[in-house]
């Protein structure tokens, strides 16, 4: 079981803006992915849906500094990433869960928490508490001193939630964060992402409409590198009413929607 945000682990944001980006372009080898993108966060969940090749996961990318922006402006955390001279003290406030990430098979749960954990600079003094609680957190506590390699698929997922969230980071990038989880589980995930969002800013890049559905701040859509819309959860069930019905969740159906609406005005 998921262990659930109190009031006493949040501390307020001390940032006007966690994310602001600014005609942003980011390229994936040749290709640009993004195009053009306006986009600004703060404390809250935001989720970012799209079809494959939207160009979600470079966004992510550019947003946990992977990726450096091919023009326009990004700043991280009041940090311009046009200027590197930042980058460090970013990234010891940022965490990030790529698609695929890689890990050492032989460590233990709180051996892979911990290298993060350390390598975000997290006080050592503060070290063994906070991966403890980042453990605790995403339900992995009896499983705390486990090897990687003997876990499944879902509990690795978690395992990856859990370096992503130890240090507590300002900003939390998350691409796909719910893949090969359980329906239980992911409803538990959302929930702990929903706590993090009360304090903190949660990049969520998911193809499921229903992770979401109820707990996002935002949602914003891209196609094809660009920004198709951007809005709250209503807003996006709202459009489903406009259309003919259809077959799945008023949001699925608005996103559908909203999709096809963009498409017709660039072509």
């Amino acid at each position: 079981m998921i262990q659930a945000i109190s009031s006493d682990d949040l501390a307020p944001s001390t940032y006007a803006w966690h994310v602001r980006a600014e005609n942003l372009a980011v390229r994936a080898g040749r290709r640009l992915a993004v195009a053009g993108v306006d986009l600004s966060f703060t404390t809250g969940v935001y989720g970012v849906l799209g079809p494959n090749g939207a160009g979600k996961t470079t966004l992510l990318r550019a947003l946990a500094t992977v990726r450096q922006p091919a023009a326009g402006r990004l700043d991280l955390l009041g940090a311009p990433m046009h200027e590197r001279g930042g980058l460090p003290e970013v990234r010891r406030q940022l965490g990030y869960l790529p698609q695929t990430f890689g890990y050492y098979r032989w460590y233990t749960v709180r051996e892979f928490v911990e290298y993060l954990a350390w390598l975000k600079a997290v006080p050592g003094q503060d070290l063994a508490a906070e991966v403890q609680r980042a453990i605790d957190l995403v339900g992995l506590s009896g499983h705390a001193d486990h090897r990687l390699r003997t876990l499944s698929g879902g509990m690795v997922r978690r395992a990856g939630l859990a370096q992503a969230i130890v240090g507590d980071p300002a900003l939390l990038v998350l691409d796909e964060p719910t893949a090969g989880l359980d329906p239980q589980s992911r409803a538990e995930i959302r929930e702990l992402l929903s706590g993090l969002g009360r304090t903190n800013c949660v990049v969520m890049a998911t193809h499921l409409v229903e992770d979401v559905a109820d707990d996002s701040t935002e949602i914003v859509i891209l196609d094809d590198g660009h920004l198709a819309f951007r809005g709250t959860p209503a807003q996006v069930a709202a459009a489903a009413a406009e259309a003919a019905p259809g077959n799945g969740s008023e949001l699925e159906r608005g996103y559908a929607v909203l999709l096809e609406r963009s498409r017709l005005v660039t072509r």
